[in-house]
Protein backbone atom coordinates (compact mmCIF):
# COMPACT_ATOMS: atom_id res chain seq x y z
CA UNK A 1 0.00 0.00 0.00
CA UNK A 2 2.84 2.38 0.80
CA UNK A 3 4.39 1.81 -2.64
CA UNK A 4 1.03 2.47 -4.31
CA UNK A 5 0.66 5.64 -2.23
CA UNK A 6 4.15 6.82 -3.24
CA UNK A 7 3.46 6.12 -6.91
CA UNK A 8 0.11 7.90 -6.73
CA UNK A 9 1.53 10.97 -5.03
CA UNK A 10 4.50 11.04 -7.39
CA UNK A 11 2.21 10.85 -10.43
CA UNK A 12 -0.02 13.56 -8.97
CA UNK A 13 3.04 15.75 -8.35
CA UNK A 14 4.37 15.31 -11.90
CA UNK A 15 0.97 15.98 -13.48
CA UNK A 16 0.45 19.03 -11.24
CA UNK A 17 3.81 20.52 -12.26
CA UNK A 18 3.07 19.96 -15.95
CA UNK A 19 -0.41 21.44 -15.48
CA UNK A 20 1.10 24.61 -13.97
CA UNK A 21 3.32 24.98 -17.04
CA UNK A 22 0.30 24.45 -19.29
CA UNK A 23 -1.71 27.14 -17.48
CA UNK A 24 1.10 29.70 -17.95
CA UNK A 25 1.96 28.62 -21.52
CA UNK A 26 2.28 31.45 -24.06
CA UNK A 27 0.92 29.27 -26.89
CA UNK A 28 -0.87 26.10 -25.81
CA UNK A 29 -1.83 25.08 -29.34
CA UNK A 30 1.84 24.98 -30.39
CA UNK A 31 2.99 22.66 -27.58
CA UNK A 32 4.87 19.66 -28.98
CA UNK A 33 3.48 16.85 -26.83
CA UNK A 34 5.84 14.33 -28.42
CA UNK A 35 8.77 16.37 -27.09
CA UNK A 36 7.11 16.50 -23.65
CA UNK A 37 6.58 12.73 -23.64
CA UNK A 38 10.15 12.02 -24.77
CA UNK A 39 11.60 14.47 -22.24
CA UNK A 40 9.66 13.00 -19.33
CA UNK A 41 10.54 9.47 -20.46
CA UNK A 42 14.19 10.50 -20.71
CA UNK A 43 14.06 11.82 -17.14
CA UNK A 44 12.24 8.82 -15.65
CA UNK A 45 14.34 6.20 -17.45
CA UNK A 46 17.59 7.92 -16.50
CA UNK A 47 16.47 8.17 -12.86
CA UNK A 48 15.50 4.50 -12.87
CA UNK A 49 18.84 3.47 -14.36
CA UNK A 50 20.88 5.49 -11.87
CA UNK A 51 18.89 4.74 -8.75
CA UNK A 52 17.58 1.22 -9.38
CA UNK A 53 19.83 -0.68 -11.84
CA UNK A 54 22.67 -2.18 -9.74
CA UNK A 55 25.65 -1.84 -12.10
CA UNK A 56 24.73 1.72 -13.15
CA UNK A 57 24.03 2.63 -9.54
CA UNK A 58 27.44 1.23 -8.67
CA UNK A 59 29.05 3.30 -11.43
CA UNK A 60 27.50 6.50 -10.07
CA UNK A 61 28.61 5.50 -6.57
CA UNK A 62 32.16 5.29 -7.88
CA UNK A 63 31.76 8.59 -9.73
CA UNK A 64 30.47 10.21 -6.56
CA UNK A 65 33.37 8.64 -4.67
CA UNK A 66 35.74 10.22 -7.19
CA UNK A 67 34.28 13.65 -6.45
CA UNK A 68 34.66 12.98 -2.73
CA UNK A 69 38.26 11.90 -3.29
CA UNK A 70 38.99 15.09 -5.22
CA UNK A 71 37.60 17.13 -2.32
CA UNK A 72 40.56 15.92 -0.25
CA UNK A 73 42.91 17.82 -2.53
CA UNK A 74 40.92 21.00 -2.00
CA UNK A 75 41.30 20.36 1.74
CA UNK A 76 45.06 20.07 1.28
CA UNK A 77 45.20 23.58 -0.13
CA UNK A 78 42.87 24.90 2.57
CA UNK A 79 44.99 23.23 5.26
CA UNK A 80 48.10 24.96 3.94
CA UNK A 81 46.31 28.33 4.12
CA UNK A 82 44.33 27.95 7.36
CA UNK A 83 46.06 25.17 9.30
CA UNK A 84 44.18 23.96 12.38
CA UNK A 85 40.98 25.76 11.41
CA UNK A 86 40.60 23.03 8.78
CA UNK A 87 42.14 19.99 10.48
CA UNK A 88 41.33 20.43 14.17
CA UNK A 89 37.66 19.49 14.08
CA UNK A 90 37.57 18.70 17.80
CA UNK A 91 38.44 22.30 18.72
CA UNK A 92 36.90 24.37 15.96
CA UNK A 93 34.22 22.13 14.43
CA UNK A 94 33.12 22.42 10.79
CA UNK A 95 33.65 26.03 9.71
CA UNK A 96 31.90 26.91 6.44
CA UNK A 97 34.33 29.63 5.37
CA UNK A 98 37.39 27.38 5.70
CA UNK A 99 35.90 24.00 4.81
CA UNK A 100 33.50 24.79 1.96
CA UNK A 101 34.47 28.02 0.20
CA UNK A 102 37.98 26.76 -0.78
CA UNK A 103 36.35 23.88 -2.70
CA UNK A 104 34.57 26.42 -4.93
CA UNK A 105 37.89 27.96 -5.92
CA UNK A 106 39.56 24.59 -6.46
CA UNK A 107 36.75 23.11 -8.56
CA UNK A 108 36.50 26.26 -10.64
CA UNK A 109 40.19 25.93 -11.52
CA UNK A 110 39.78 22.19 -12.18
CA UNK A 111 36.81 22.82 -14.50
CA UNK A 112 38.87 25.40 -16.39
CA UNK A 113 41.66 22.83 -16.85
CA UNK A 114 39.20 20.20 -18.13
CA UNK A 115 37.81 22.74 -20.59
CA UNK A 116 41.29 23.66 -21.82
CA UNK A 117 42.15 19.97 -22.34
CA UNK A 118 38.94 19.46 -24.31
CA UNK A 119 37.57 16.80 -21.95
CA UNK A 120 34.58 18.82 -20.81
CA UNK A 121 33.61 19.69 -24.38
CA UNK A 122 33.43 16.00 -25.33
CA UNK A 123 31.12 15.21 -22.40
CA UNK A 124 28.91 18.20 -23.19
CA UNK A 125 28.81 17.34 -26.89
CA UNK A 126 27.75 13.75 -26.14
CA UNK A 127 24.88 14.83 -23.91
CA UNK A 128 23.86 17.55 -26.37
CA UNK A 129 23.78 15.02 -29.24
CA UNK A 130 21.49 12.74 -27.22
CA UNK A 131 19.14 15.63 -26.35
CA UNK A 132 19.08 16.93 -29.93
CA UNK A 133 18.35 13.56 -31.55
CA UNK A 134 15.79 12.37 -29.01
CA UNK A 135 13.87 15.62 -28.45
CA UNK A 136 14.29 17.38 -31.80
CA UNK A 137 16.04 20.42 -30.34
CA UNK A 138 18.18 22.88 -32.24
CA UNK A 139 21.95 22.55 -32.02
CA UNK A 140 22.56 25.68 -29.90
CA UNK A 141 19.87 24.97 -27.32
CA UNK A 142 21.01 21.32 -27.02
CA UNK A 143 24.59 22.43 -26.37
CA UNK A 144 23.49 25.08 -23.88
CA UNK A 145 21.24 22.62 -22.03
CA UNK A 146 24.08 20.10 -21.78
CA UNK A 147 26.62 22.74 -20.76
CA UNK A 148 24.34 23.99 -17.98
CA UNK A 149 24.76 20.62 -16.24
CA UNK A 150 28.48 21.22 -15.77
CA UNK A 151 29.09 24.98 -15.80
CA UNK A 152 27.23 28.04 -14.55
CA UNK A 153 24.22 29.83 -16.01
CA UNK A 154 26.38 32.75 -17.19
CA UNK A 155 29.19 30.54 -18.57
CA UNK A 156 27.00 28.08 -20.52
CA UNK A 157 25.76 30.72 -23.02
CA UNK A 158 29.38 31.30 -24.05
CA UNK A 159 29.36 27.80 -25.55
CA UNK A 160 26.82 29.05 -28.12
CA UNK A 161 27.83 32.71 -28.20
CA UNK A 162 27.76 33.17 -32.03
CA UNK A 163 24.18 31.86 -32.18
CA UNK A 164 22.63 33.92 -29.36
CA UNK A 165 21.53 36.94 -31.41
CA UNK A 166 19.62 34.75 -33.88
CA UNK A 167 18.03 32.35 -31.40
CA UNK A 168 14.23 32.24 -31.28
CA UNK A 169 12.23 33.15 -28.16
CA UNK A 170 11.70 29.46 -27.47
CA UNK A 171 15.43 28.77 -27.72
CA UNK A 172 16.24 31.67 -25.37
CA UNK A 173 13.60 30.36 -22.96
CA UNK A 174 15.20 26.91 -23.07
CA UNK A 175 18.62 28.44 -22.43
CA UNK A 176 17.38 30.47 -19.44
CA UNK A 177 15.31 27.66 -17.91
CA UNK A 178 18.21 25.23 -18.19
CA UNK A 179 20.40 27.68 -16.31
CA UNK A 180 17.77 28.00 -13.57
CA UNK A 181 17.22 24.25 -13.18
CA UNK A 182 20.82 23.01 -12.87
CA UNK A 183 23.94 23.90 -10.88
CA UNK A 184 27.58 24.69 -11.68
CA UNK A 185 30.60 22.51 -10.98
CA UNK A 186 32.07 24.87 -8.38
CA UNK A 187 29.00 25.06 -6.18
CA UNK A 188 28.33 21.35 -6.75
CA UNK A 189 31.56 20.62 -4.91
CA UNK A 190 30.60 23.08 -2.19
CA UNK A 191 27.23 21.37 -1.68
CA UNK A 192 28.96 18.03 -1.26
CA UNK A 193 31.25 19.39 1.43
CA UNK A 194 28.47 21.37 3.06
CA UNK A 195 25.82 18.64 3.25
CA UNK A 196 28.26 15.78 3.84
CA UNK A 197 30.42 17.60 6.39
CA UNK A 198 33.69 15.80 7.08
CA UNK A 199 32.14 12.33 6.71
CA UNK A 200 33.33 10.67 3.43
CA UNK A 201 30.33 8.32 3.42
CA UNK A 202 27.87 11.20 3.65
CA UNK A 203 29.84 13.18 1.09
CA UNK A 204 29.61 10.30 -1.38
CA UNK A 205 25.89 9.90 -0.64
CA UNK A 206 25.10 13.53 -1.39
CA UNK A 207 27.51 13.66 -4.34
CA UNK A 208 25.62 10.87 -6.07
CA UNK A 209 22.21 12.43 -5.54
CA UNK A 210 23.30 15.96 -6.44
CA UNK A 211 24.93 14.69 -9.65
CA UNK A 212 21.80 12.70 -10.51
CA UNK A 213 19.58 15.70 -9.74
CA UNK A 214 21.53 18.03 -12.01
CA UNK A 215 21.63 15.51 -14.88
CA UNK A 216 17.94 14.58 -14.89
CA UNK A 217 16.88 18.19 -14.39
CA UNK A 218 18.26 19.01 -17.86
CA UNK A 219 15.48 17.22 -19.80
CA UNK A 220 12.95 18.43 -17.21
CA UNK A 221 14.01 22.01 -17.88
CA UNK A 222 13.58 21.48 -21.62
CA UNK A 223 10.08 20.06 -21.08
CA UNK A 224 9.06 22.99 -18.86
CA UNK A 225 10.52 25.55 -21.26
CA UNK A 226 8.89 24.03 -24.34
CA UNK A 227 5.46 23.97 -22.68
CA UNK A 228 5.76 27.56 -21.42
CA UNK A 229 7.17 28.96 -24.70
CA UNK A 230 6.71 26.40 -27.52
CA UNK A 231 8.78 26.65 -30.70
CA UNK A 232 6.79 28.17 -33.58
CA UNK A 233 9.66 28.80 -36.02
CA UNK A 234 11.07 25.32 -36.51
CA UNK A 235 12.20 26.11 -40.05
CA UNK A 236 14.50 28.86 -38.78
CA UNK A 237 16.37 26.91 -36.11
CA UNK A 238 20.02 25.91 -36.53
CA UNK A 239 20.59 22.16 -36.20
CA UNK A 240 24.41 22.35 -36.08
CA UNK A 241 26.15 21.04 -32.97
CA UNK A 242 29.18 23.31 -32.98
CA UNK A 243 30.66 24.51 -29.70
CA UNK A 244 32.41 27.84 -29.29
CA UNK A 245 33.74 29.74 -26.30
CA UNK A 246 37.00 31.36 -25.36
CA UNK A 247 39.83 28.94 -24.64
CA UNK A 248 42.86 29.64 -22.47
CA UNK A 249 46.22 30.20 -24.18
CA UNK A 250 47.88 27.45 -22.13
CA UNK A 251 47.26 25.37 -19.03
CA UNK A 252 48.70 28.01 -16.68
CA UNK A 253 46.32 30.56 -18.15
CA UNK A 254 43.46 28.10 -17.62
CA UNK A 255 44.43 27.58 -13.97
CA UNK A 256 44.78 31.30 -13.25
CA UNK A 257 41.51 32.18 -14.99
CA UNK A 258 39.60 29.40 -13.24
CA UNK A 259 41.09 30.36 -9.88
CA UNK A 260 40.15 34.02 -10.29
CA UNK A 261 36.60 33.14 -11.33
CA UNK A 262 36.33 30.71 -8.42
CA UNK A 263 37.54 33.34 -5.97
CA UNK A 264 34.88 35.79 -7.14
CA UNK A 265 32.21 33.10 -6.78
CA UNK A 266 33.43 32.01 -3.33
CA UNK A 267 33.48 35.58 -2.01
CA UNK A 268 30.02 36.20 -3.47
CA UNK A 269 28.62 33.04 -1.87
CA UNK A 270 30.22 33.82 1.50
CA UNK A 271 29.00 37.39 1.84
CA UNK A 272 25.60 36.48 0.40
CA UNK A 273 25.11 33.80 3.05
CA UNK A 274 26.30 36.14 5.79
CA UNK A 275 23.88 38.92 4.80
CA UNK A 276 20.82 36.81 4.03
CA UNK A 277 21.20 34.65 7.15
CA UNK A 278 21.35 37.82 9.23
CA UNK A 279 18.35 39.36 7.43
CA UNK A 280 16.27 36.20 7.90
CA UNK A 281 17.11 36.21 11.61
CA UNK A 282 16.10 39.89 11.80
CA UNK A 283 12.79 39.27 10.01
CA UNK A 284 12.07 36.26 12.20
CA UNK A 285 12.65 38.24 15.38
CA UNK A 286 10.59 41.23 14.21
CA UNK A 287 7.63 39.02 13.31
CA UNK A 288 7.79 37.04 16.56
CA UNK A 289 8.06 40.17 18.70
CA UNK A 290 5.17 41.95 16.94
CA UNK A 291 2.53 39.86 15.14
CA UNK A 292 3.55 36.72 17.01
CA UNK A 293 2.68 38.29 20.35
CA UNK A 294 -0.96 38.77 19.37
CA UNK A 295 -3.22 36.20 20.98
CA UNK A 296 -0.37 33.82 21.80
CA UNK A 297 0.33 33.16 18.12
CA UNK A 298 3.99 32.28 18.78
CA UNK A 299 3.03 29.63 21.33
CA UNK A 300 0.38 28.19 19.01
CA UNK A 301 2.86 27.85 16.13
CA UNK A 302 5.46 26.22 18.38
CA UNK A 303 2.98 23.73 19.84
CA UNK A 304 1.22 22.91 16.55
CA UNK A 305 4.54 22.19 14.83
CA UNK A 306 5.99 20.15 17.74
CA UNK A 307 8.72 22.77 18.38
CA UNK A 308 9.94 22.72 14.77
CA UNK A 309 9.42 26.49 14.56
CA UNK A 310 10.25 29.09 17.21
CA UNK A 311 7.07 31.01 16.55
CA UNK A 312 5.25 33.03 13.92
CA UNK A 313 8.18 34.09 11.75
CA UNK A 314 9.34 34.32 8.14
CA UNK A 315 10.48 30.70 7.93
CA UNK A 316 7.09 29.51 9.20
CA UNK A 317 5.26 31.70 6.66
CA UNK A 318 7.38 30.31 3.81
CA UNK A 319 6.70 26.81 5.10
CA UNK A 320 2.94 27.36 5.01
CA UNK A 321 3.03 28.87 1.49
CA UNK A 322 5.15 26.09 -0.01
CA UNK A 323 3.82 23.18 2.09
CA UNK A 324 1.33 22.13 -0.65
CA UNK A 325 4.21 21.84 -3.13
CA UNK A 326 6.24 19.83 -0.61
CA UNK A 327 3.28 17.45 -0.21
CA UNK A 328 2.86 17.10 -3.99
CA UNK A 329 6.52 16.11 -4.27
CA UNK A 330 5.88 13.18 -1.94
CA UNK A 331 7.15 14.61 1.37
CA UNK A 332 5.75 12.74 4.40
CA UNK A 333 3.04 14.79 6.11
CA UNK A 334 5.04 15.42 9.30
CA UNK A 335 7.80 17.15 7.32
CA UNK A 336 5.82 19.23 4.81
CA UNK A 337 6.23 22.51 6.70
CA UNK A 338 9.98 22.11 7.09
CA UNK A 339 10.51 21.10 3.47
CA UNK A 340 8.09 23.84 2.38
CA UNK A 341 10.20 26.34 4.29
CA UNK A 342 13.30 25.18 2.41
CA UNK A 343 11.54 25.43 -0.96
CA UNK A 344 10.42 28.96 -0.09
CA UNK A 345 13.89 30.08 0.94
CA UNK A 346 15.40 28.60 -2.21
CA UNK A 347 12.93 30.43 -4.46
CA UNK A 348 12.78 33.74 -2.61
CA UNK A 349 16.51 33.94 -1.78
CA UNK A 350 18.73 31.17 -3.19
CA UNK A 351 19.61 27.49 -2.88
CA UNK A 352 22.68 28.11 -0.72
CA UNK A 353 20.59 29.69 2.04
CA UNK A 354 18.12 26.80 1.76
CA UNK A 355 20.86 24.17 2.00
CA UNK A 356 22.30 26.08 4.97
CA UNK A 357 18.90 25.90 6.67
CA UNK A 358 18.66 22.19 5.85
CA UNK A 359 21.99 21.70 7.59
CA UNK A 360 20.77 23.76 10.58
CA UNK A 361 17.60 21.66 10.81
CA UNK A 362 19.66 18.49 10.97
CA UNK A 363 22.07 19.92 13.56
CA UNK A 364 19.18 21.16 15.71
CA UNK A 365 17.92 17.59 16.06
CA UNK A 366 14.74 18.19 14.03
CA UNK A 367 15.49 15.13 11.98
CA UNK A 368 13.82 14.84 8.60
CA UNK A 369 12.83 11.39 7.41
CA UNK A 370 15.23 9.88 4.83
CA UNK A 371 12.58 10.36 2.15
CA UNK A 372 12.12 14.04 3.03
CA UNK A 373 15.88 14.58 3.01
CA UNK A 374 16.18 13.11 -0.49
CA UNK A 375 13.24 15.12 -1.83
CA UNK A 376 14.65 18.34 -0.36
CA UNK A 377 18.11 17.62 -1.78
CA UNK A 378 16.69 17.19 -5.29
CA UNK A 379 14.18 20.05 -5.11
CA UNK A 380 16.79 22.57 -3.96
CA UNK A 381 19.35 21.57 -6.61
CA UNK A 382 19.11 24.48 -9.03
CA UNK A 383 19.62 28.22 -9.46
CA UNK A 384 15.90 29.08 -9.78
CA UNK A 385 15.53 32.22 -7.66
CA UNK A 386 14.72 35.88 -8.26
CA UNK A 387 18.36 36.97 -8.18
CA UNK A 388 19.13 34.61 -11.08
CA UNK A 389 16.79 36.61 -13.32
CA UNK A 390 19.07 39.62 -12.93
CA UNK A 391 22.17 37.47 -13.35
CA UNK A 392 20.92 36.04 -16.63
CA UNK A 393 19.70 39.35 -18.03
CA UNK A 394 23.04 40.95 -17.20
CA UNK A 395 25.23 38.01 -18.25
CA UNK A 396 23.49 36.91 -21.44
CA UNK A 397 22.45 40.46 -22.35
CA UNK A 398 26.08 41.58 -22.27
CA UNK A 399 27.09 39.13 -25.01
CA UNK A 400 23.82 39.33 -26.98
CA UNK A 401 22.48 42.90 -26.62
CA UNK A 402 19.80 42.28 -29.22
CA UNK A 403 18.16 39.69 -26.98
CA UNK A 404 17.95 41.91 -23.86
CA UNK A 405 14.25 42.68 -24.34
CA UNK A 406 13.46 38.99 -24.79
CA UNK A 407 15.47 38.17 -21.68
CA UNK A 408 13.52 40.69 -19.59
CA UNK A 409 10.19 39.47 -20.93
CA UNK A 410 10.98 35.81 -20.21
CA UNK A 411 12.70 36.25 -16.83
CA UNK A 412 9.77 35.33 -14.58
CA UNK A 413 8.69 32.49 -16.89
CA UNK A 414 12.24 31.07 -16.80
CA UNK A 415 12.15 31.22 -12.99
CA UNK A 416 8.87 29.31 -13.04
CA UNK A 417 10.23 26.79 -15.54
CA UNK A 418 13.43 26.20 -13.57
CA UNK A 419 11.48 25.74 -10.34
CA UNK A 420 9.07 23.29 -11.99
CA UNK A 421 11.99 21.34 -13.48
CA UNK A 422 13.60 20.87 -10.04
CA UNK A 423 10.22 19.91 -8.57
CA UNK A 424 9.65 17.32 -11.32
CA UNK A 425 13.03 15.80 -10.52
CA UNK A 426 12.25 15.75 -6.80
CA UNK A 427 8.83 14.14 -7.37
CA UNK A 428 10.41 11.33 -9.40
CA UNK A 429 13.16 10.85 -6.84
CA UNK A 430 10.53 10.72 -4.09
CA UNK A 431 8.97 7.71 -5.77
CA UNK A 432 12.20 5.85 -6.52
CA UNK A 433 14.27 6.41 -3.37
Amino acid sequence: MEIISDLGRGLLGVLSMLAICYVFSRNRKAIDWRLVAVGMSFQIVFALLVLKVPFINSFFDKLAGAFTFILKFASAGAEFMFGGLVTDMASFGYIFAFQVLPTIVFFSALTSILYYLGILQKVVYGLAWALSKSMGLSGPESLAAAANVFIGQTEAPLVVKPYLENMTRSEIMCLMTGGMATIAGGVFAAYIGYLGGDDPVQQTFFAKHLLTASLISAPAAIVAAKILVPETNKKDIDTQLKMTGDKAHNILDAISTGTTDGLKLAVNVGVMLLVFTALIALCNQLLMSTVGQIGGLNEWVTESTSNKFEGFNLTYILGVIFAPFAWLLGTPYEDVLLVGQLLGQKTAINEFVAYAELDNIRKAGMSLSPKSLIIATYALCGFANFASIGIQIGGIGAIAPGQRRTLTELGLLALLGGTIASFLTAAIAGVLV
